[in-house]
């Protein structure tokens, strides 16, 4: 059944069912986004895309659209609730990009770029928290210092019988993702790639396995992020 509904002014055709950022991106309208993931089912954990409907702010992502939907997306008030949770990713955790293997193809680094952050900007100071790297699995590293709880893994790393690898644990602001070790050795070298592919940062790193694409000619290196809906050349997703 096919749709109407406006989007920073533009009517967009869509069909039932679709979230607003599938229709955006298919009318090369860009709205940001962390956690979401082309092909999985939306969480809307990042509110990164964060837009007015019908006068209401609602995640993009994970909302259907309707016909007759009216969309803000580009307005100060949304560029500003951006900014703010950019900030606040980049102060909770330790993201030292200059030494992370993702520098370059990072979406939150190139994120804040795009929104020029500064983390004491907003009133935001570091945490340094103290968070463990766990090396202890065949194919994977996990950074925690790095990880910004989207779960992406979580949602899209299966074995063959549909369990899920990643999980949470803990809860509150102590909650980090757990990496089930039986399951984990069933990691393939294919799956293992995927699961760093799908990390929007730095968090999942695949074992034994050195750069693609060399610092200067990664994804968001030439690119901003935003300025091309698929924004896949040079570099890996």
């Amino acid at each position: 059944m096919s749709l109407t509904i406006t989007i920073d002014g533009v009517k967009c055709t869509a069909e039932a069912g679709q979230y607003i950022t599938d229709v955006a991106k298919a009318n090369n309208i860009y709205i940001p986004t962390l956690c979401n993931l082309e092909g999985i089912k939306p969480k809307g954990s990042c509110r990164v895309c964060t837009c007015i409907v019908n006068g209401r702010q609602m995640a993009a992502c994970s909302t259907p659209v309707a016909d007759g939907m009216v969309v803000e997306n580009k307005t100060t008030e949304l560029e500003d609730i951006r900014k703010v949770l950019v900030e606040v990713l980049f102060a909770e955790g330790n993201h030292f990009c200059p030494g992370c293997e993702r520098s370059g193809s990072c979406e939150l680094q190139a994120l804040g770029y795009k929104y020029k952050t500064k983390v004491t900007g907003m009133g935001f100071d570091y945490k340094f928290p103290n968070r463990a790297i766990d090396a202890s699995h065949e194919k994977i590293l996990i950074d925690y210092n790095r990880c910004i709880l989207c779960k992406r893994c979580i949602r899209s790393i299966k074995t063959d019988d549909g369990k899920s690898i990643f999980a949470f644990k803990k809860r509150g602001n102590k909650v980090i993702i757990n990496v089930d070790p039986e399951l984990a050795s069933q990691l393939t070298d294919e799956k293992a790639q995927l699961a760093m592919d799908n990390c929007p940062v730095g968090a999942i790193i695949r074992k034994g396995k050195g750069f693609d694409v060399p610092i200067g000619r990664r994804q968001y290196d030439c690119t901003p992020i935003g300025s091309d809906i698929e924004n896949n050349d040079g570099g890996t997703k």
